[in-house]
């Protein structure tokens, strides 16, 4: 089935691989994105819209890089989470 994914009234500490610099948070109203300083994109949350960024409709409650924009060669500048959508601005 279905993933469970916890909801968290309150804010708590999360696991990042340890080089990575966080520049730019977005909270929706059940998804997470962060921005690294390298560019890189990272979602977790409810996926049930495809707003992850992930190519499914997959949840997570661990923070997932955004292969898409590694593989296109892209960086991340900015993300910022709506309701059921999450919207990128990218660098080429």
């Amino acid at each position: 089935g279905t993933a469970f994914i916890s909801i968290q009234a309150f804010p708590a500490l999360l696991d990042l691989p340890q080089d990575l610099e966080v520049t730019e948070v977005s909270c929706g109203s059940r998804h997470t994105a962060v921005v690294t300083r390298g560019g890189e994109l990272y979602t977790w949350g409810w996926g049930k819209y495809g707003q992850l960024g992930h190519g499914d409709n997959s949840s997570s409650d661990r923070p997932r890089r955004v292969e898409y924009l590694v593989a296109e060669g892209l960086q991340a500048e900015e993300a910022v989470c709506g309701p059921w959508t999450t919207y990128v601005h990218v660098l080429e």
